[in-house]
Order: structure tokens, then sequence, then C-alpha cells
């Protein structure tokens, strides 16, 4: 039904977890790239008005890598589910990624990052984290996805002169 897994795949236990829910995500395998490579390239007329337009308390998620490179996602809530669950606010259509992989956490202007007991886990510039507070630039890694975070112009401290 829509699920990105063959059958055949889906009842391959070396291939990952199960989530109690009948689905399975599939773990990488030894030849997997989870190397961090930051993103170093210049952001588009359209990223950077989408990054300056951000109100006070809420930010941005810019993908980089992954099925929907490219696509935006605005944080402007207390509570923002990532996975590959349908209901998921963040949607990451891929079996690399956990139906419920990780939950992003707003405290005022402060972001954190939460994995939810993910299978292939969740990683911040690099490392792998159960929990960690975002900076401006931080490269979250979620399964085979790459997303830059990005906070609201507003709530930066002020450059120093």
């Amino acid at each position: 039904m829509g699920d990105s897994v063959s059958d055949a795949t889906r009842h391959i236990p070396r291939l990952g977890g199960h989530d109690g829910n009948g689905d399975r995500t599939q773990t990488f395998g030894h030849d997997s790239d989870l190397s961090f490579v930051p993103f170093h390239g210049d952001l588009s007329a359209a990223e950077l008005d989408a990054v300056a337009a951000l109100p006070s308390g809420s930010a941005l998620l810019l993908a980089r890598e992954g099925a929907g490179a490219g696509a935006r996602y605005l944080l402007d809530s207390d509570r923002t589910t990532v996975g590959r669950h349908p209901n998921a606010d963040i949607f990451l259509d891929d079996v690399t990624v956990s139906r419920r992989h990780a939950e992003i956490t707003r405290s005022g202007s402060v972001f954190e990052l939460v994995d939810q007991r993910s299978l292939n886990g969740t990683y911040v510039s690099g490392e792998r984290v159960e929990r960690s507070q975002l900076r401006n630039g931080d490269e979250l890694r979620i399964g085979k996805f790459r997303l830059t975070f990005f906070s609201s112009p507003r709530d930066l401290p002020a450059a120093n002169s």
C-alpha cells in the first residue's frame, strides 16, 4: 500500500528493525556514506529570502541530500515530529528513516533535536546524538537525508564588530 519496500525485502530480518507495526526500517549497509560533509554551498536567493523572513522563535530546515533535496521545512511549533510515518510533521519517505525517527522541540527560540530510538540514529554535524541543541548552520542527518538548520536571524546574537 504505497510502501516503498517490496514484499520480498520487507521480511528479510537482516535489513532492519521492527517498529511494532509490521513495518521495517532498512539499516545502512557497510558501504553507506555516513561521513560528515558540511554544507559550504551558497544559498539560492529564494533560500536567503526564506531565512531572512523567519519570524522570531522559528527556524528552517533546508534539505540538502535525499529524495527531497531542495525542500524547506518551517519549524514554528513547540514540537515537530520527523519520520517515515505518513502523519509525521516532516515526512521523509525512505526506508533508512524510522517511522518515528526524531522530534524537534522548541522552547522560546531554542530548538533541540531528540532521537526517538531510531534504528539508524540521528546525527548533528557528524555526531550521533540522542539529544542535541541545534545551532545555526548545523547539519542534521536522518537516514539518507541531510538537512541544514537555520535559526531566525532575529534570534541570533549580534555579530561581533
